[in-house]
């Protein structure tokens, strides 16, 4: 199955194009719209070739999320903390923007390694922001402290007007997503690759995987949410994260394997429409091929049990011969 990249290969794509090469001398002004409503609003100015404008658009945050001066919670301190002085957070932002930032390639690194893993965690910006809040979470369960919230239910935005829950314990962190989908065929198709999901975890080779069931109706744990935002059609995920999972090693590829699952199902479930699709006309133009080498010759003679043959007569020639 096919893990969702967490960098932007357009947003990276450009910052090597014009730090790395020498795509330097125009101005460039462009957007980007990424899975999940993720928007980029991407700057650069002839006068200053070293300094991008970058602004990012979240997804519609439902009414049950808690969105802090318009980001998620602990956004501002993740973003300082990734890019250190690298970055300037500009106040206010862009009009229609949840984030706008000022970064000054001039203080990057000499070593190319190093500034070409810089740039990649530039291109993750969005796991960055819109994954703030869960590493704190997780940071808290792999340290085993106590998180301000703990116990509660806590809903973090993943799409447009969509969240997911998670609940904290000292020694464990519940994670439930409720799983919607508008097609009908894909709701059929998302419950069906959703229980094979489960099953697989099953499987010897994934015996440290976090635990992972499927409900049709909503956990216990969601008791007390709001009733539209635990309306699904395609059932429930819930994964059950322990301080194995959320250490320094695996907490960024926990954090953006979990804000992104919905994505990643979506993505799958996208695909193997795609591949019934193909099958299907396949099939189709098999048939079809051997209903034309059935179709008889229209001056096929056919042999009698005697030795005799005849010759198949249309209709009128019937008529033509017929006994008056």
């Amino acid at each position: 199955m096919i893990l969702l990249q967490s960098a932007s290969r357009f947003l990276l794509q450009i910052l090597q194009n014009r730090l790395i090469s020498s795509e330097k001398s125009v101005d460039l002004d462009c957007h980007s719209v990424e899975f999940d409503d993720v928007r980029y609003h991407i700057q650069f100015s002839v006068k200053s070739p070293q300094v991008m404008l970058l602004s990012i658009s979240l997804p519609i945050p439902p009414p049950e999320t808690v969105f802090v001066n318009g980001l998620p919670l602990g956004a501002i301190e993740a973003v300082k903390g990734a890019y250190g002085e690298l970055v300037q957070i500009l106040d206010p932002p862009k009009d229609g923007y949840n984030l706008t930032m000022k970064l000054n390639f001039t203080k990057l690194p000499q070593d190319e390694e190093q500034r070409k893993a810089i740039l990649v965690k530039v291109a993750s910006v969005r796991e960055v922001v819109l994954g703030a809040p869960l590493r704190m979470v997780l940071h808290h369960l792999a340290s085993r402290t106590t998180f301000p919230n703990m116990g509660q239910l806590i809903a973090l935005v993943h799409r447009p007007k969509e969240s997911f829950f998670l609940i904290p314990q000292v020694e464990k962190v519940t994670v439930i997503f409720p799983m919607r989908f508008r097609d009908s065929v894909d709701i059929v198709l998302a419950t069906s690759f959703l229980q094979e999901f489960v099953e697989s975890r099953r499987a010897a080779a994934l015996s440290n995987a976090p635990l992972c069931t499927w409900s049709p109706t909503p956990p216990q744990e969601l008791k007390g949410a709001p009733p539209d935002a635990v309306a699904a059609n395609a059932g429930f995920v819930t994964f059950v994260i322990y301080p194995r999972h959320a250490d320094v090693r695996k907490l960024d590829k926990t954090a953006w394997s979990l804000s992104t699952f919905h994505a990643y199902v979506n993505y799958h479930v996208k695909c193997s429409e795609g591949f019934m699709h193909t099958r299907m006309r396949r099939r189709v133009e098999t048939l079809i091929q051997a209903l034309d080498r059935a179709k008889p010759e229209m001056e096929r003679t056919k042999k009698l049990a005697q030795g005799n043959s005849f010759k198949r007569l249309s209709l009128k020639d019937g008529r033509g011969n017929s006994i008056p």
